[in-house]
């Protein structure tokens, strides 16, 4: 007869009590929760990364263009940006990171909740950034059309309002670079308490 072992080394055989059952499902979640936390990790660094690489390497660059260039160049980003994969990873990342504390709920997961609550509330906070500062700021210079048809596109980018965007880009690039050390923690947490 085959026999399957709990991780407390109890026998488990086809004949097993229901209540034994109920201790192998629970004693599988920490796969569960784990793979969803890695996940919420990946995605939340992934993330941050695309905030960080504007605040250190787009928008400095960009700074010293000539209107035409930065008005192009910054709609052709955006145009590019708006893509399945940054967007799964973008609002993935609060997904997961949200399901990942609700995974921790019970019992000795439970060390886990601040760490991952931190992170889904500073994930949230970037989140918040990127639809009331940023995207909004994105939509006026899309407005502006075709930068070869543009009669001032000096106007333009000063409505753009380049010092606005990138102040508010570092903000949301440290609070979701704070967000993945806070999982990272959580990961930390999560494997010791095997």
């Amino acid at each position: 007869m085959m026999a399957a072992l709990t991780r407390q080394g109890n026998d488990m055989t086809t004949h097993s009590p229901p209540e034994a059952a109920v201790s192998v499902a629970a004693n599988g979640t920490p796969l569960i929760s784990g793979a969803v936390l890695a996940a919420a990790i990946l995605t939340t660094g992934l993330v941050a990364g695309v905030f960080w690489i504007f605040s250190n390497t787009i928008m400095p660059g960009l700074r010293h263009t000539d209107d035409r260039t930065f008005v192009g160049a910054f709609q052709s980003i955006d145009k590019a940006i708006i893509n399945p994969w940054f967007m799964l990873a973008f609002f993935g990342a609060l997904i997961l990171t949200g399901l990942a504390a609700a995974l921790h709920l019970s019992g000795d997961r439970r060390s886990l909740l601040p760490w991952l609550g931190a992170a889904f509330v500073l994930y949230l906070i970037a989140v918040i950034i990127t639809m009331a500062v940023n995207v909004p700021l994105n939509d006026t210079i899309k407005a502006a059309g075709d930068p070869a048809r543009i009669g001032d596109l000096a106007a333009v980018r000063q409505h753009f309002n380049e010092a606005k965007w990138s102040a508010w880009n570092l903000v949301r690039t440290l609070t979701s670079t704070a967000a993945f050390g806070c999982l990272i923690g959580a990961a930390m947490l999560h494997r010791s308490a095997r």
